[in-house]
């Protein structure tokens, strides 16, 4: 039985959201005070602090003059672990969309604009090494769960230190951080064996196993992940197996060197949207034919894609003041995507490096920090597309090279007066170039654009005003030209006339723990205004084509109230209480597109409200419960705000039972559900689609066990 959202409130949305709101907030205060009262006075423990690394400044989350959101692989699981988007979707102000299976769009602060598919104008960063291509695209599919043990999402352009980029920054690393020093290196973690299987609705099969080992500042991690499930909608069969390896060397006392190997090999079906009357008779359908183009099962739409990234990381350290972070890449993608208009193959191998130097200096009370780099990625890609023949490749269209090469050049200093006042300031000088070669036409021509050099600087100031309590301010600029999915879009014409996007973000923000570092709140609010903002098209055949709008005016309001505690002298172990709020007020500036005004309208594939609220608890007996609550207004789904999703609201809930042996072995059973209130909705819209086709239904309840091990060289605390 379907638990239906009353029709007055979606009528009224935004007051049942507010609502929602204020229940959480009394939830979460009974939580509080409950448990305030089942513990002894001086029972209580405080988790270690969060430490990012941005922008080359390893401080406290509370201390970083930025909005950035931080995820470790606990905090990023609250559901049935084939994909990240339950765990980004407890950030204020992100917002993850999964079209069909391992197709995967990322929001930070209305970034997905430009993005009918794949991540586009968010820079990604895996141990250090890019994982964005040179074109701007980023395949965020070939990550599983155990890939990582910390994420860093920075909210806001990050052109300063990060190269080309509106949309924000994703930093991953797979092992625990671990600084260089004079003195050497921290310890390492225990070497250890893990295992986990879950199965569950829709032929859901998911294998984990990763094995780290090391010793005397040397660690080395081995991770696979397979995934696989047969999809909520006809026609959305996805597998995806994932094997890493990342081992850090402590070469010398000055010496750290870092090799990281990324391998995926990823199929999924490709179902298609959905008309509203189609999505409302049948939200499990696939795309039908109609207008003469087949349906997704005749047609086998699919994307068949491998994935290879090798890098290298050296941290040097000359002295206790100046030290290098070096890092070199190769890559290469292989992508086979027949659709219902054609065949696209693409091979795309890369390669690049970054580097950066770093020098400290301790003034009196002032500490100095000066920073400089570059870096650069060239990319030889090629495009060739085909009719499709029943998901076989036939007539060649057409067959195009592609040279793409950017680099940035940066400079960054930063000063902390007194601990408690800190400044940062930044540049860069960014420059791209692209060429597209069609082979298939003579004579042969080239055509290219100069994305020609843009500076893209940053200020930031951080006051803090009590002990764990600080108040910032920053103005940033960011420059990102077109990627190559949108220069070669696939109409098949070349957009070399298109503008590179560039806007300048003002923020204000205050962060900082209460209740003795048990409570940790933000709030920030920003007006960012994007100049030639580049928006998806779809023609008559459903294919996507891009123009630049005239400017977009982005205001937003994001909360953060996170409370961790953990109990020493309690039944309870630990206990963690999250509330995430995000208001996005995102308008069309001046836009004109032929004799259609959008002025004025809101930007669509955005919620104007979004909240989270999770509850994770955990007994002395092993016993625990995790549960979350997502909760969306309406999107527009089209320019002309004509088109609109309902709201929705998920919920989902986790028990499990941890049962440690022999000391030094750990079993995990769990059981979950995943939209306990039976939801019908859309995750993932296709932005002015053609014909309305605007709707990819997401599961409806769906149910999940599993059963993982864990093995340690040491006694388990």
């Amino acid at each position: 039985m379907k638990i239906k959202i009353p029709t007055f409130y979606l009528c009224a949305g935004n007051r049942y959201i507010m609502q929602r709101i204020l229940v959480s907030l009394y939830i979460l205060f009974s939580f509080f005070t409950s448990f305030a009262q089942e513990k002894s006075q001086d029972s209580a423990k405080v988790l270690d602090p969060v430490i990012v690394t941005g922008f080359e400044q390893q401080v406290p989350l509370h201390r970083s003059p930025i909005a950035v959101g931080v995820l470790n692989r606990n905090s990023a699981d609250f559901s049935n672990k084939t994909s990240l988007v339950s765990g980004f979707n407890t950030l204020a102000g992100v917002r993850m969309e999964e079209r069909s299976p391992a197709s995967y769009r990322i929001n930070i602060r209305g970034s997905s604009l430009r993005s009918p598919f794949g991540v586009r104008n968010v820079k990604v960063y895996w141990n250090d090494i890019p994982l964005t291509d040179p074109g701007g695209n980023t395949y965020f599919n070939q990550i599983a769960l155990n890939d990582f043990s910390s994420i860093e999402i920075y909210k806001g352009p990050v052109s300063s230190m990060y190269g080309a980029g509106t949309g924000g920054l994703i930093l991953m690393q797979s092992l625990p951080a671990q600084p260089l020093r004079q003195a050497g290196l921290n310890n390492n973690p225990s070497p250890r064996l893990q295992a986990e299987y879950m199965t569950g609705s829709n032929s859901l099969q998911n294998v984990f196993a990763s094995a780290s080992f090391g010793e005397n500042g040397n660690q080395s991690l081995f991770t696979f992940a397979h995934n696989g499930s047969d999809g909520y909608r006809d026609h959305s069969r996805m597998r995806r197996d994932n094997a890493s390896f990342v081992s850090r060397n402590k070469i010398s006392s000055k010496q750290q060197l870092t090799a990281a190997i990324l391998f995926t090999n990823l199929f999924y079906e490709t179902p298609g949207g959905l008309t509203k009357a189609e999505y409302d008779a049948n939200p499990k359908a696939a795309r039908p034919a109609a207008g003469g183009q087949p349906s997704a099962d005749q047609a086998k739409a699919a994307i068949y894609q491998k994935n290879l990234l090798v890098g290298v990381h050296q941290l040097y350290a000359f002295n206790e003041h100046f030290k290098n972070a070096t890092a070199i890449y190769g890559a290469f993608a292989q992508i086979k995507n027949p659709t219902f208009r054609n065949y696209e193959r693409r091979n795309e191998p890369h390669f690049g490096g970054r580097t950066s130097f770093t020098f400290n200096q301790q003034l009196n009370e002032t500490k100095l920090q000066f920073v400089t780099g570059a870096e650069f990625q060239q990319g030889y890609f090629n495009t060739q597309v085909s009719k499709n023949k029943q998901g076989n490749p036939d007539t060649l269209q057409t067959d195009d090279d592609i040279n793409y090469t950017n680099y940035s050049i940066f400079l960054q200093g930063d000063a902390d007066i007194s601990n408690k006042l800190f400044f940062t300031a930044g540049v860069s000088l960014n420059k791209s170039e692209i060429g597209i070669t069609r082979l298939n036409k003579y004579p042969v021509v080239t055509q290219s654009r100069d994305y020609g050099s843009e500076w893209s600087p940053r200020v930031a100031l951080l006051w803090k005003m009590y002990k764990d309590l600080a108040v910032y301010a920053s103005v940033s600029k960011g420059f990102s030209p077109p990627t190559i999915a949108e220069v070669l879009p696939s109409t098949g014409v070349i957009s070399t006339f298109l503008e590179a996007e560039e806007g300048t973000n003002y923020e204000l923000g205050l962060k900082g723990f209460a209740l003795k570092g048990k409570l940790y709140l933000e709030i920030d609010g920003f007006y960012f205004k994007l100049n030639n903002a580049l928006v998806v098209r779809k023609d008559s055949t459903n294919a996507d084509y891009y123009v630049n709008a005239g400017n977009t005016k982005q205001k937003g309001v994001a909360f953060t109230a996170n409370y961790n505690e953990v109990f020493s002298a309690s039944f309870f172990n630990r206990l963690g209480l999250g509330l995430i709020y995000a208001f996005s007020d995102f308008k069309y500036g001046d836009f004109q597109k032929e004799n259609t005004n959008y002025t004025g309208n809101h930007l669509p594939g955005v919620p104007q409200h979004a909240l989270t609220v999770t509850i994770d608890l955990h007994t002395k007996i092993g016993v625990y419960l995790r549960a979350s609550e997502y909760l969306v207004s309406k999107i527009y789904l089209n320019d002309a705000n004509t088109a609109s999703s309902d709201l929705y609201n998920l919920v989902g809930l986790r028990a499990g039972y941890s049962l440690t042996t022999h000391k030094r072995g750990k079993f995990n059973f769990y059981g979950g559900v995943d939209n306990l209130l039976d939801q019908t909705y859309s995750l993932g819209n296709d932005i002015n689609a053609a014909g309305g086709r605007y709707y990819n239904a997401a599961p409806n309840r769906n149910y999940y066990v599993g059963l993982s091990f864990e093995l340690s060289s040491t006694d388990n605390k």
